[in-house]
């Protein structure tokens, strides 16, 4: 069989819409070494593919990092193949999505990476062996009870701006290889107290944990699973939950709601809104939060510029997006972005 997608794009999006199939969304990560990089993520293809998986897999020396969907009937026989594939995989922790449509992902993309979080970290001497303490959803609490504990988000502004831990402290960038030093720095005269780091799912605020162990802090933890599996885990155990708003996800949905609060705010308009969208323009894409009313006005673009660009004919339109490169506007929407949006509002 061939290991790599040969329908379009646009068809198998198509096909999932139309398909009425229970689908669950989950992820996964894992930090070992992998011999053979290639090797495994061909037979993960391979597997997946019969099993009707979806989504985005990164594979590397270091580990493996997965976001999917799969059939629901699917499941125990994907665990199983999991679990199966090496002994450090075998009953690894799969964080099943708190809210879910199972429209997550449209088609399966396999990848080989230099590492599974792109981080920045060039010493030899960092071990991911060395890594912080795991704090599940019990231990998250007591801990955060505590008002000399530091809460970390190390999660990007668009992700923390519409959900976050109560008293979190942002690391104010856009990407996880700049927050990691930006964080060491911030916390220098904060070595002996109890930190613990938070991300999505658990795989990014892993590492940040073994980085600040390497810089020389003492008690640091990590959130065992991240904010996907606290909030099953409250639910599941009564716990209070400690997380106030949306969890952003990168797949189609975008958020997976926690609680009611809407703590962002439109980047037009300025009403409580977090829902996110990325500019319907194709010379633009932009990810930004928008309201109901404003997606309306804008129809479902960025600003007015956008919204006149998408009247124009369409070889009008393909003509100015030559050469354009989208690659920072897609999930990438930093602070002094948002002085941008409402300018372009107000013209």
């Amino acid at each position: 069989m061939a290991l790599h997608n040969r329908v379009s794009r646009r068809e198998l999006k198509e096909r999932i819409l139309k398909d009425n199939t229970p689908r669950t969304t989950i992820s996964f990560y894992n930090y070992f070494k992998i011999p053979d990089p290639v090797l495994l993520r061909n037979s993960l293809y391979r597997e997946f593919s019969s099993l009707g998986v979806l989504g985005r897999i990164y594979v590397a020396s270091e580990g493996i990092n997965a976001q999917i969907s799969l059939p629901s009937e699917n499941f125990e026989k994907f665990r199983q193949h999991l679990y199966s594939i090496d002994p450090a995989l075998n009953n690894l922790r799969l964080n099943i999505a708190v809210d879910d449509d199972g429209k997550s992902f449209y088609v399966l993309d396999i990848k080989v990476r230099h590492k599974i979080v792109a981080d920045g970290i060039e010493d030899p001497a960092f071990d991911m062996a060395n890594r912080g303490k795991y704090a599940d959803a019990e231990k998250f609490n007591q801990l955060a009870a505590d008002p000399g504990t530091i809460i970390i988000d190390m999660r990007n502004h668009y992700e923390y701006e519409v959900g976050h831990f109560e008293n979190a402290i942002e690391i104010p960038s856009d990407t996880f290889r700049e927050q990691l030093p930006m964080a060491a720095d911030m916390m220098q005269n904060h070595k002996d107290k109890n930190i613990i780091m938070y991300c999505t799912g658990g795989i990014r605020c892993e590492k940040a944990s073994a980085y600040m162990l390497h810089k020389g802090f003492k008690n640091v933890f990590h959130l065992e699973g991240g904010i996907i599996n606290y909030v099953n885990k409250v639910k599941e155990q009564g716990l209070e939950n400690k997380f106030h708003g949306k969890n952003f996800v990168f797949d189609q949905r975008l958020g997976e709601r926690v609680t009611d609060e809407i703590i962002a705010r439109c980047h037009q308009c300025g009403k409580p809104a977090d829902t996110h969208v990325n500019c319907i323009n194709d010379a633009c894409h932009l990810l930004f939060i928008q309201c109901e009313e404003c997606a309306k006005e804008f129809e479902g673009c960025c600003s007015y510029e956008c919204r006149d660009f998408i009247h124009l004919p369409a070889g009008e339109q393909k003509e100015k997006r030559r050469g354009i490169d989208l690659g920072r506007n897609v999930f990438n929407k930093s602070k002094s972005r948002l002085d941008h949006l409402s300018i372009k509002k107000n013209k």
